[in-house]
């Protein structure tokens, strides 16, 4: 096939169909050669056909929580054509559940093949280095185990319905400011345990249809022209046997892309097309090279469901996808607080709900992360179904206010967080009236969540004091009566709460939990559903505390006018650069070892009822794994499940090294009151090596190690040591 390729047409198959809308730069818009199609409305793009040698054109999808494409089609007036939207991907992860998250690959796979698109560009793994990050809602977690464990799960449950995936943003794409000029400098050490490490679990378990490489730079060169990364790491040294493509415009340079690595350019333009085809006849690009690129192009295209014809019918199961996003919403939730046995609510609980974000339920993020939802299902609709209800006219106040207060905002693209409004001031005589009458106080916090701009530390990290007088007013007025405060964290990422945190009886972290927010909520609060989920980040009682705190997001340099236009209404990106100087210090690995004080530790979360861990067996005596294996009992009044985390401490030899570092986890079946589970891990043995940069080895030191398993990085129910008679060395 490629020997019967015309030069013209392997560029084009390297390229993509491009995008065409106005205000696009002209040398980035469509290229002028290629089969150029419209298949599937509000797709982010499409590779080249070449019908003359039945090359079909693929179909790529945004997908990190659900399916992206446009509701509406020109040649089908009157018809919708929605996606379920999902949780987000830290609300999946904490749930803690691979099982679960790839029954979700799974349905986000059969509404990507009803609706004819062949890859979906999911999942997005970047480490949470710091809770500023713009992206992190659809990442994650702040440990690669995690994050690498849980994407791998996503890829197989979309890829076992014959669609692929795409591992991204490869790699250390942890900030929107700049991210498409920003030179991240990271030393070697922390970028195979921290930012490569969840990457290769995908790449191993999963075996991602393709990776997408990531906006920035990493040591220099953009990392779409990576040979190292691209080639060395990716290829030759975790084996992976996919595609690489661009992120959208990403990288500078067609040709180095090529030959790093990068078969894929997306979504094309007619500028690279040109620049390939030039390098080819110049002698600057090896035709051997772009030979190969269009042979991993052509094994994907037949893998497709294009290829293989298999027919499309725009009509999924959203109404099965529904009830399993309700499911995965509430299993992502972390109960933070709860004194006084606060929740569950009790049964027909009359409820002041106050705050705008009860009455606007945050279902995800924008830009690529988002989904053209049929609905949201709001809060006190949720509630309201499960035999809840709400203070008389509260609804009716709240829905004028937020009506009033959202005709005065700006305009805001798509892409971009919305803008949010200021808090309805309620006085003090009206909140004591409410205590009076109602049984619960119910306050939501929400937060918005998109691409292309960082989080900001006030009103965003922090509560507004709209929000803070809101919840001292409230707690006042409800506790003189003896009544109980719940506050509903309906968020993409980490915000304070030690400031405030002491004013709630119970705090329910939801996340942005899909579009069946308000019934996934309910079944949390209600009871119907016991929390199970556990944080995937360290919640710091300030932002200082994070090490990265000292350098985020970077420095600007002299570059290009920030004023010019540039795609998508961002302003064109200054050249900056950011050292990652917190090294492997990220997360729990910095505030366990050095014993900083936080509001949550990572793996926290509470449960309606109580477990015990006992029984814990370690064998080390084969030479390439540690097995384990501990009872989990539910020694409580109610039925529940618990996720068990295993640690390990390694000995200190040349390296310095975490106080103890997550290896494996698990997640009990639903038991019943004083039902137990035997949970089996196994680590291999590599795993428990840190990476040697002088000697370019992973490398486990002999002597003590402790396996740990608890409920938190800070709740250590069982542990056992065992030995290491040997140094071993693995290669990278």
């Amino acid at each position: 096939m490629v020997a019967a390729l015309t030069l013209q047409e392997k560029v084009a198959l390297v390229t993509g169909q491009g995008m065409a809308f106005p205000g696009l730069p002209e040398d980035m818009q469509a290229p002028a050669v290629g089969s150029i199609e419209n298949k599937v409305e509000g797709a982010a793009g499409a590779t080249v056909a070449v019908p003359r040698l039945g090359i079909p054109s693929l179909v790529l999808a945004d997908g990190p929580a659900g399916v992206r494409i446009s509701p509406t089609r020109k040649d089908a007036p009157g018809r919708s054509f929605h996606a379920t939207g999902f949780p987000i991907g830290t609300a999946l992860a904490s749930s803690w559940d691979r099982s679960l998250v790839q029954q979700v690959g799974a349905a986000i796979g059969d509404e990507a093949a009803a609706y004819g698109i062949d890859v979906m560009l999911t999942p997005a793994q970047n480490i949470h280095r710091y809770p500023l990050g713009g992206r992190n809602y659809e990442y994650y977690a702040e440990d690669p185990v995690v994050s690498g464990q849980i994407a791998a799960a996503l890829v197989k449950g979309l890829q076992e319905r014959g669609v692929g995936a795409s591992m991204k943003h490869y790699a250390v794409n942890n900030h929107e400011w700049n991210r498409s000029t920003i030179n991240v400098k990271v030393d070697e050490r922390a970028l195979r345990e921290i930012y490569l490490k969840g990457f290769e679990i995908t790449a191993r378990e999963g075996q991602p249809w393709t990776v997408m490489s990531s906006y920035n730079k990493l040591n220099g060169p953009y990392t779409s022209e990576s040979h190292w990364l691209l080639t060395d790491v990716l290829r030759a040294q975790w084996g992976y046997q996919g595609v690489v493509m661009t992120d959208w415009f990403g990288g500078h340079d067609a040709v180095a892309q090529m030959q790093a690595g990068n078969e894929l350019l997306m979504p094309g333009t007619g500028k690279q097309r040109k620049a390939i085809v030039a390098a080819v006849e110049g002698g600057e690009l090896d035709p051997a090279i772009l030979d190969r690129n269009v042979t991993r192009v052509l094994e994907l295209v037949l893998r497709s469901r294009a290829f293989k014809q298999l027919p499309h019918s725009d009509q999924p199961d959203l109404k099965a996808s529904a009830v399993l996003s309700r499911t995965a919403g509430a299993q992502g939730m972390v109960l933070l607080k709860n004194e006084g046995g606060a929740l569950p609510l009790p049964a027909a609980a009359r409820l002041a709900l106050l705050g705008h974000g009860s009455y606007e339920m945050i279902a995800g993020g924008t830009g690529s992360g988002d989904v053209n939802k049929a609905y949201i299902v709001g809060l006190p609709q949720g509630l309201g179904k499960a035999g809840f209800s709400n203070a008389d006219g509260l609804e009716a106040r709240y829905a004028r206010y937020i009506s009033q207060q959202k005709a005065k905002l700006p305009k805001t693209e798509w892409y971009l967080p919305q803008q949010r409004i200021p808090e309805l001031e309620l006085a003090p005589a009206q909140l004591q009236r409410l205590a009076a009458e109602q049984d619960v106080a119910v306050v939501t916090i929400g937060r918005g969540s998109g691409e292309f701009v960082d989080r900001s530390t006030e009103g965003d990290f922090s509560l507004t004091a709209g929000e803070r007088q809101l919840l001292q007013q409230t707690a006042d007025a409800f506790h003189a009566r003896g009544k109980k405060l719940v506050v509903v964290l309906n968020i993409g990422g980490v915000i304070e709460t030690a400031s405030w945190g002491a004013l709630a009886d119970a705090i329910l972290l939801a996340w942005q939990p899909g579009q069946e927010a308000g019934d996934a909520i309910a079944d949390v609060l209600s009871g119907a559903v016991n929390p199970s989920g556990k944080l995937t980040d360290t919640f710091a009682l300030q932002l200082s505390d994070y090490p990265a705190s000292k350098g985020f997001p970077g420095k600007e340099l002299l570059g290009p006018d920030p004023d010019a236009p540039s795609p998508f209404g961002i302003r064109t990106a200054r050249e900056a650069e950011v050292s990652y100087d917190d090294g492997i210090w990220v997360g729990y690995r910095h505030f366990d070892t050095h014993k900083v004080a936080v509001a949550y530790p990572f793996g926290f979360g509470l449960s309606y009822t109580t477990f015990d861990y006992d029984g814990l067996t370690v064998d080390a005596s084969s030479e390439g794994r540690v097995r384990a294996s501990v009872r989990i009992t539910n020694t409580g009044p109610t039925a529940g499940r618990e996720v068990a985390q295993v640690y390990v401490s390694a000995p200190h030899g040349a390296l310095q090294k975490p106080a103890q570092e997550l290896r494996a986890f698990g997640k009990t079946d639903l038991l019943q009151p004083g039902q137990s589970q035997v949970l089996q891990f196994e680590i291999d043995a590599r795993d428990l090596a840190s990476f040697d940069s002088s000697r370019g080895r992973w490398v486990a030191d002999p002597g003590s190690y402790s396996l740990r398993v608890g409920a938190s990085s800070r709740d250590i129910r069982v542990q056992q040591a065992f030995e290491k008679e040997q140094e071993s060395e693995y290669a990278p």
